[in-house]
């Protein structure tokens, strides 16, 4: 059985900031990790961080679909396990956007949990490089 976390959040920015925000390496790096992301199908990348005991820190990915500036989506493999990360992205006008991130592929409600708390960390730096 595969488990899914799904979560929504309303800014106010247009969908083109909120697109940069996904998809360039340097803001991405401001709000999840260092990275050598490349909005591209079949582009291999990696968000790193510092490993622990029990990880050694690195996030591999491959882009899946990219269809700017409304649709995201690629792997997010951690742990032996591999996930698929999709973004949409909905002008919901008079300044406002709706971001929706759906990650499919989970084995146990742990890892389910882990990720919606890491997200819910990350998204107050998503904000901010709106910002930017």
């Amino acid at each position: 059985m595969s488990l899914s976390l799904s979560l929504d959040y309303q800014y106010t920015t247009t969908i083109e900031k909120a697109w940069s925000a996904l998809t360039d390496s340097n803001k991405l790096a401001k709000w999840i990790l260092e990275n050598d992301f490349k909005p591209v199908v079949g582009h291999r990348f990696q968000f790193r961080t510092q490993p622990n005991e029990w990880w050694n820190g690195i996030i591999e990915g491959e882009v899946l679909v990219v269809d700017e500036p409304n649709l995201l989506s690629y792997t997010w493999g951690v742990t032996g396990e591999v996930h698929t990360v999709t973004w949409t992205l909905q002008d919901l006008g008079e300044g406002k956007v709706n971001l929706h991130l759906e990650q499919t592929g989970f084995s146990n409600a742990q890892g389910l949990e882990g990720a919606r708390y890491g997200w819910g960390n990350w998204f107050g730096g998503f904000e901010k490089v709106l910002e930017l």
